[in-house]
């Protein structure tokens, strides 16, 4: 099956086209600045095998912009498909699914009310999603669509784990605990750590995994057995580590503080812990660590303390998730900094000794693709495993609408 992988921001649609069976992909793109500029958006399209394509045009909307990605698919020099018949389902990332959805489902009007009432807890992510679930209904209306979650890897996790110690109301009566986000990510690379482990000789299935899902948003997740049993984000993306601009954990009464001393509103608190805090906020540099690394080099003070700060946090909730599910069988890192920082890595593996992590320095510092970390005596071991949430989606996509 041929499963079209839709991923819409607020300005945005970006796309993959997958081949299920060789899990190929055939192209990818993304469309960006839509409704912006009195909208004039940029596309940038991606065949297999072939030169990239970028261009302007005017894109208001995301049915335009979903109309382009059809055209383009189809048409043109960066054509793949001789039409859209051949596209058999579409996949659509979805942030939020609160408690209503543990697993993948297909889309139908009963689904697109819970993504909207769910939106509420995802105010910037569910909104525009929806927007492309309805563009491409209108721009495909006979072709099925599935819905996959961020959450709902997460759904696993016991109450002890979810809930927050406030009164009980808020939970009951607006849904307010823990829900977790990267869950695709976290997913598919405890499910590669697994594997890997198997092949080692080691017992993947009943694996104690931490997934450190690193970059400018960072969470990392504990799986025991292929299941979650705890995250770092919560109701928000914003809980947890220290991210590229968001604070991660703070102690709550930071914000009256700040209301009072400085006189900021609630919505400008929010706008700074989100937005002007992370390794942002601390270096005073980037939210980028490639940028904080360079400025440690140059003798950085602030960027120093900023990485130094941005890794012990990872590694005190491996030390946290460890105790919690009983000991440590493997580490997992992926996504922009976990799969490309070797210093990041070796700092947050540094003194894990007692866990049994034994770091093969050449392979942390040398080594290309996913591949283990650890010397072979390592009682725990830890990976880099490049992420594939978009593959994950076009999987569960075709399983859904084949009925596997």
């Amino acid at each position: 099956m041929r499963v079209l992988v839709v991923n819409c921001g607020s300005s945005s649609l970006k796309y993959q086209l997958f081949e299920t069976d060789t899990e190929e992909s055939l192209a990818s793109g993304l469309i960006e600045r839509i409704g912006q500029n009195g909208g004039h958006a940029v596309v940038h399209h991606r065949p297999q095998g072939r030169a990239e394509m970028h261009y302007d045009m005017e894109i208001p909307d995301h049915t335009v912009a979903a109309e382009e990605m059809t055209r383009v698919l189809c048409e043109g020099d960066g054509k793949v498909l001789d039409s859209l018949d051949e596209i058999g389902a579409i996949g659509h990332r979805v942030v939020h699914g609160g408690e209503d959805f543990a697993t993948s489902v297909l889309i139908d009007d009963a689904v697109i009310e819970c993504i909207q009432r769910n939106s509420s807890l995802a105010p910037l992510h569910n909104p525009p999603n929806l927007d492309g679930i309805r563009a491409c209904m209108n721009v495909m209306p006979n072709k099925p669509n599935v819905a996959v979650f961020d959450t709902a890897f997460h759904q696993t996790m016991p109450r002890r784990a979810y809930l927050y110690a406030i009164p009980r109301s808020f939970y009951r009566e607006l849904g307010v605990r823990r829900y977790g986000f990267h869950g695709t990510s976290h997913f598919y690379v405890a499910t590669r750590a697994a594997e890997m482990l198997t092949d080692m000789g080691r017992d993947g299935a009943n694996a104690r995994i931490v997934t450190c899902h690193l970059g400018n948003g960072c969470s990392m997740a504990a799986v025991k057995a292929g299941k979650c049993i705890d995250t770092t984000m919560g109701l928000t993306p914003l809980e947890g580590c220290v991210m590229g601009t968001r604070s991660g954990d703070i102690d709550p009464a930071i914000i009256p503080f700040l209301a009072q001393a400085r006189g900021l509103s609630f919505g400008e608190i929010d706008a700074i812990l989100n937005k002007e805090s992370g390794l942002l906020g601390l270096s005073g540099v980037s939210n980028d660590m490639r940028d904080i690394q360079v400025a440690v080099r140059e003798g950085n003070t602030d960027a120093e303390e900023a990485f130094q700060v941005f890794c012990y946090r990872v590694r005190k909730y491996v030390g946290a998730y460890a105790a919690a599910m009983g000991g440590l069988d493997a580490i997992v890192f992926t996504a922009g900094i976990g799969e490309n920082d070797a210093r990041v890595r070796s700092y947050v593996l540094e003194d894990l000794q007692f866990l049994g992590v034994h770091v093969d320095s050449d392979a942390n510092n040398n080594g290309r693709g996913d591949r283990l970390l650890t010397t072979p005596d390592s009682r725990c071991v830890a990976f880099v495993i490049g992420t594939k949430e978009e593959l994950v989606i076009a999987r569960q996509t075709e399983a859904i609408c084949s009925g596997a």
